[in-house]
């Protein structure tokens, strides 16, 4: 019965008022939060894929769908949020209200949201600055730009091998090191990159759409290639779920909660704001990229200067490489905020060693779970030719919004009479359809992905059956006899 072992709601709220994490964030911030973990990779890179391989012109309706499920179960996190305002986001729901042991799988999970997508992301980084520095006739030396074994092409047609992928491990570390310093200075910074690239990303928007050619997006809904997936309506789910990975972030914003000043207003408020903002974004960049440009010529890594090349405005295209260094880097900065926080509540369970659970005595900030996620998200950039793991990180946190939304519904069942400053509406379809188009997106994904899935859930499960269940049994009691003492 300890797998199921639930944490007691009275111990999360102690553990929300203990003030270990320094509680500086407004609505504000809380908001930029978000839409500095939405706005990145998937606008400035996954948008021409899902595009010309599964839902052509009708990746608008991709982004709809995609953008209801968040928005269902984003009203289920506030819900959580408001009312548990504990750093560690969908693991600490999980462990309130289905149990242990879906609470490690939900936090084993996050891993792939927050520290590969990291990685992933900081690859990309380091690409578009080689690209941005070489338009001025700079650039890194090409062995220091690339991982091990890598082949690069040089611009006179020689190649040379890679080493370390130096800028995308340095970014990641320098990035880990302003987290560490306080949340306030890097919310801050997230907020002028976040600017930054929402203007960027009107100003594609506004005059990309003088250049619209109607005809692009005929026929809307490409006829069916004749495979589940390829085009057709099965292409629009299937893009749903491909497309789910530029939505993926707004769920970090609970992941500090512990540090926002007022968490019952203001957590609800970041989520479903960021949500909105990015979503009403998506689908106006996706309507005029797909008509400036024909949906089947967007497979390719930078949609948005494709598109801004056949509008020739040429001018606006260094613009547009900007903003997407600039998107990276906050989705970057938000993701390596998200991580080591997770890491944080799931050690203070005992699930994870002590040690991740050490909060800095000047910054007030989780330094040692911060400073090995920057250092292995550090070495994985620089090592590895990550390819965007969009499907696979898409599947892990579709699975943790499907607990998410199921988790409110054991909640309201079992505790009803609890406070809750923010309550999830249309009860209790809101979180029944939250988690069902979920589902349905996760249906849509390859069999391959499911596949590897289920290979990285069994890693986690080993892990929890060797260390984390008899360590958190062991912090449980010790946490009863505490309480027991002080009655």
């Amino acid at each position: 019965m300890s797998l199921l072992s639930k944490k007691p709601l009275s111990d999360l709220m102690v553990e929300a008022e203990s003030g270990t994490l320094r509680r500086s964030l407004g609505a504000f911030s809380l908001t930029t939060l978000g839409i500095g973990a939405v706005i990145g990779a998937g606008i400035f890179v996954i948008t021409g894929t899902a595009a010309a391989q599964f839902a052509g012109p009708a990746l608008v309706i991709s982004m709809l769908i995609a953008g209801v499920g968040c928005a269902f179960a984003g009203l289920c996190y506030a819900e959580f949020a408001s009312m548990i305002p504990v750093a560690g986001s969908a693991y600490t729901y999980a462990y309130a209200t289905l149990g242990e042991i879906f609470a490690w799988i939900i936090g084993w999970d996050l891993i792939l949201e927050y520290a590969l997508g990291a990685s992933t992301i900081a690859v990309g980084w380091a690409g578009n600055v080689q690209s941005f520095l070489q338009d001025f006739g700079l650039g890194i030396p090409a062995q220091w730009a690339g991982p091990p074994g890598s082949v690069v092409v040089l611009p006179g047609g020689a190649t040379v091998h890679g080493v370390f992928n130096v800028p995308a491990a340095l970014v990641v570390l320098a990035i880990s090191v302003l987290l560490i310093i306080g949340i306030r200075e890097s919310a801050g910074l997230n907020t002028i990159i976040v600017v930054i690239k929402v203007v960027v990303l009107l100003l594609f928007v506004a005059f990309g759409a003088a250049y619209i050619n109607r005809a692009n997006w005929h026929p809307f809904i490409p006829p069916n290639a004749g495979h589940f997936g390829e085009y057709g309506w099965s292409g629009v789910l299937r893009g749903a779920g491909v497309i789910f990975f530029a939505f993926i972030g707004f769920d970090a914003v609970s992941t500090a909660a512990q540090e926002a000043r007022n968490p019952q207003r203001d957590m609800p408020i970041g989520i479903l704001a960021s949500l909105v903002i990015c979503t009403i974004l998506y689908v106006a960049v996706a309507l005029v990229l797909t008509g400036v440009v024909k949906y089947s010529q967007l497979n390719v890594p930078a949609p948005i200067a494709l598109g801004i090349d056949a509008t020739g405005i040429t001018w606006l295209k260094p613009i547009v490489k900007v903003g997407a260094i600039m998107g990276l880097t906050s989705t970057m900065l938000v993701m390596l905020l998200g991580q080591p926080r997770i890491f944080y509540s799931m050690s203070r369970d005992g699930l994870l060693p002590p040690l991740l659970g050490k909060i800095h005595p000047r910054f007030r900030t989780p330094y040692v779970t911060t400073a090995i996620t920057g250092v292995v998200v550090a070495l994985v950039a620089g090592l590895f030719p990550i390819a965007v793991l969009t499907q696979l990180t898409a599947m892990g946190t579709l699975l943790a919004f499907v607990m998410v939304s199921l988790g409110v519904l054991v909640l309201r069942r079992r505790e009803p009479h609890l406070a809750r400053p923010f309550k999830t509406p249309g009860m209790p379809w809101v979180p029944l359809l939250g988690a069902a188009i979920c589902l349905a997106q996760m249906v849509g994904l390859p069999l391959e992905t499911w596949a590897r899935l289920v290979i990285w859930l069994v890693i986690g499960l080993a892990i929890y059956f060797w260390y984390g269940r008899h360590h958190a049994e062991r912090a449980r009691e010790a946490s009863s006899s505490e309480a027991i003492a002080a009655d």
